[in-house]
């Protein structure tokens, strides 16, 4: 029988800062700043004392406020009405929306514009779920070839790889399943963004932590990374 996470959120105020405490059956404490608006949010294990969280929130304080600074001041994407017209990026191309009218609903890139095809009457989230799914095809599409470039020269394997709407990362990783999974948000970004997420998440079935061995595994595998990681830092999500 599979069991329920238990999930148990409440909220602090340290230095001036209000930070949502969501208690989940995790090891280690996690902190992240949430797009658009910088909300903060701290996941710790379900039996975190109060002082350790507001001892380790205190720590992170100069952090959170340089974070939170930068994420408020990203521009927000206008709401999409999903109409001819409209622009979606795909794999970091801007690319402009044509909607037409047909019995068979799909999503199709011809050359640089993004067709759907919809039956006439469709509702907003009706085309929003379609262009959201399309999205997910073409980063299953291309997972395989990365696992299997990568994984031999990093000396790993991972039984699988899935594809979540993550928001505030781009990818973690399940170490005992040995399966990772990758933001949606990633078939938005330019291929770079992703091969780096898939070595960074595959690097972790090698060395679970962010420590000194870990970054010279990444300076050693992929050299451009620092770069990558600033582009998606400067995109609105955790890395």
């Amino acid at each position: 029988m599979e069991r329920k996470t238990r999930i148990k959120t409440d909220r602090i105020f340290v230095a001036g800062i209000e930070i949502e405490v969501q208690r989940k059956k995790i090891k280690n404490m996690h902190l992240t700043v949430r797009p658009p608006d910088g909300r903060v949010r701290i996941t710790v294990p379900l039996h975190t004392k109060d002082e350790a969280i507001c001892c380790f929130a205190a720590s992170k304080s100069e952090w959170i406020r340089r974070h939170a600074h930068r994420v408020r001041s990203c521009p927000r994407p206008p709401e999409s009405s999903y109409v001819t017209g409209d622009s979606f990026d795909v794999w970091g191309q801007a690319c402009p929306l044509e909607v037409q009218g047909g019995r068979c609903s799909r999503v199709e890139l011809i050359g640089d514009t993004l067709v759907l095809t919809i039956r006439e009457g469709s509702t907003i989230e009706q085309r929003r779920r379609l262009i959201k799914e399309w999205y997910r095809r073409q980063l299953k599409e291309s997972l395989p070839a990365l696992m299997e470039k990568w994984g031999p020269v990093i000396g790993v394997r991972a039984d699988s790889a899935g594809v979540r709407d993550m928001r505030t990362r781009w990818g973690t990783c399940n170490i005992r399943d040995k399966k990772i999974w990758l933001s949606l948000r990633l078939a938005k970004m330019p291929p770079r963004c992703l091969e780096y997420v898939v070595v960074h998440e595959l690097i972790h079935l090698k060395e679970k932590g962010h420590n000194k061995t870990f970054y010279g595994y990444l300076d050693r595998y992929y050299p451009e990374w620092k770069a990558v990681r600033q582009y998606l830092r400067n995109h609105g999500g955790e890395f």
